[in-house]
């Protein structure tokens, strides 16, 4: 395919993850290395809606300096959001402003890191300029702690999510050993909507049978309160004191979640978080054990701090690999990851259709569970635990903290008439 001369935009979508800047790292660094192809490189404020607003900022006024320290920094440093585009067939005005944007910004290259939705969004826009004969390379760049992604052996945030949340277990069930006398039972909450892929890795915490977590409840098997029940039970009477991790997204025979708002973001997903205090209450009133529940909610995510060096680099070489993918012609698929093996640990980035991944959900296997599926085999321990090597290196200030990358943000000017006032602001 003939060269593409134009500006690129860069746009991050969903919860940030700890590795996430480093994909975008990548993507800036590579694509700036690139000036006689990629004339400029845009930021998009806050996702697909940064783009839809002619919301963008000039990324290569950027020092460099500051988008190398993207590495080491959390949450998601370009702008992130939750906002659902809508069906093409339905929604096709909201895909057009896409492409007017990107049109009169002679964007020709899209980079998007995201999750499934963020997949659906990216191949619906790559589809629409191939109908329109738009010349635009849209590559996707996996991102989500959940790693329940279609199509890539696992997905940049996990390996780092993993880590942090696994190593405040281990740390929290020392704690309940020493207090055992006065706390009975501890519950940690972990994220993951669909799928168990978070909860289960803590069990790599577990290097003795008497250290947390003890029992892990996912979403892949259905929870049943008396089975619940039965197993603190049986823990605490053996130990003296229980830890259990439990699925956000756990449900119970009824298909309901063990907690749950009813109000429905962009994307029809119910808010969920309670599962553990649930849990810690059923524990207080059944068994009239003393109970508490750690909930890290958005830590677990954005914990830097300890972030797998593993995960970073691997979150790093996706975004170089999704413009080197680019600037040869590929259009309409995402950086995926492939392990090659296991010991000596070796994963190579490649390709995969944004139709393949778009909306799909992989779930946790069942065969990587123990037989009673409150706990985990080798299976899981070997597949993930590669994932959490080496630590990110952070850059410690004066005060003791980390420094972290703040933009300058030097604002694009715009070039189309705005949006109507508040649009995408639910």
């Amino acid at each position: 395919m003939s060269s593409l001369t134009g500006n690129a935009v860069v746009a991050q979508s969903g919860g940030p993850t700890a590795v996430i800047n480093a994909s975008a790292c990548g993507v800036i660094e590579a694509a700036l290395e690139l000036r006689g192809l990629i004339t400029a490189v845009y930021g998009a404020n806050r996702g697909i809606l940064g783009i839809l607003h002619e919301d963008l900022f000039d990324l290569g006024a950027e020092p460099p300096e500051q988008i190398a320290l993207l590495r080491a920094t959390p949450a998601a440093a370009i702008g992130s959001c939750r906002f659902k585009l809508g069906p093409l067939d339905t929604h096709r005005d909201n895909y057009e402003r896409l492409l007017k944007v990107f049109d009169a910004h002679d964007i020709r290259y899209f980079f998007y890191i995201g999750g499934n939705d963020s997949m659906d969004t990216a191949d619906k826009v790559h589809r629409l300029a191939q109908a329109q004969g738009y010349p635009l390379r849209v590559i996707g760049i996996a991102k989500t702690i959940d790693n329940d992604l279609l199509g890539t052996d696992h997905c940049p945030g996990y390996g780092s999510a993993v880590k942090h949340l696994a190593a405040c277990v281990m740390e929290a069930g020392r704690d309940l050993e020493a207090m055992s006398t006065f706390d009975q039972v501890v519950i940690t909450e972990a994220m993951g909507r669909d799928t168990g892929w978070i909860a289960a890795a803590t069990g790599l915490a577990q290097r003795h049978p008497d250290e947390a977590p003890h029992l892990i409840y996912v979403p892949e098997i259905t929870f049943s309160r008396s089975k619940f029940l039965d197993d603190v039970r049986t823990v605490y009477r053996r130990l003296g004191y229980c830890y259990v991790v439990v699925s956000e997204g756990v449900k119970d025979e009824t298909g309901q979640y063990l907690a749950a708002d009813d109000e429905v973001d962009q994307f029809g997903h119910r808010q969920l978080g309670g599962a553990g205090r649930y849990l810690s209450r059923l524990v207080k009133s059944e068994l009239g054990l003393k109970a508490r529940y750690n909930r890290l909610d958005t830590c677990q995510r954005n914990a830097i701090h300890f972030a797998s060096k593993t995960d970073s680099d691997e979150a790093y070489q996706s975004g170089r690999e999704a413009v080197r993918q680019a600037a040869v012609g590929v259009s309409g698929k995402m950086v995926n990851l492939n392990r090659l093996s296991n010991d000596p640990y070796h994963c190579e980035p490649g390709l995969v259709d944004l139709a393949v991944v778009a909306n799909g959900v992989r779930p946790l296997p069942r065969e990587w569970l123990d037989a009673a599926g409150t706990g985990i085999n080798q299976g899981l321990r070997t597949y993930v635990a590669p994932l959490l090597r080496g630590e990110t290196p952070i850059r410690i200030g004066p005060d003791g903290l980390p420094l972290f990358s703040r933009f300058i943000r030097r604002a694009v000017p715009r070039r189309l008439p705005p949006l109507a006032t508040g649009f995408g602001t639910k």
